[in-house]
């Protein structure tokens, strides 16, 4: 049984900074790759950034490049997002997942394991 639990989201401002971390159960974490998505309200969900199962390509959307930063600690079964430079856009419930079956990409997959979300709220 796989479950993961996102934390780390709240209120910031327009410039500001948060860091979100997601724990993971399970024997298999380290094995797949896992990263974060978003859904804004009225929006659908939309792939942020991912990382492959040992952590040495991570890959981002364009719109989080350069202000986001993901890393992945398979002895602690985490997984992280830095977010800097935050914009009100950025507003959001954020998700981790891990792939089900690759070790080297995540896409926006209903098979994934998916995390319940933390909100993210960026006030301009």
């Amino acid at each position: 049984q796989v479950q993961l639990v996102e934390s780390g989201g709240g209120l910031v401002q327009a410039g500001g900074s948060l860091r979100l971390s997601c724990a993971a159960s399970g024997r298999t974490f380290g094995s797949y790759a896992a990263g974060w998505f978003r859904q804004a309200p009225g929006k659908e969900r939309e792939f942020v950034a991912a990382i492959n199962w040992n952590g040495d390509n991570p890959y981002y959307a364009d719109s989080v490049k350069g202000r986001f930063t993901i890393s992945r600690d398979n002895a602690k079964k985490t997984v992280d997002l830095q977010m800097n430079s935050l914009k009100s856009e950025d507003t959001a419930v954020y998700y981790c997942a891990r792939s089900v079956q690759s070790a080297t990409t995540l896409s926006l997959d209903a098979r994934n394991y998916w995390g319940k979300g933390t909100l993210v709220t960026v006030s301009s």
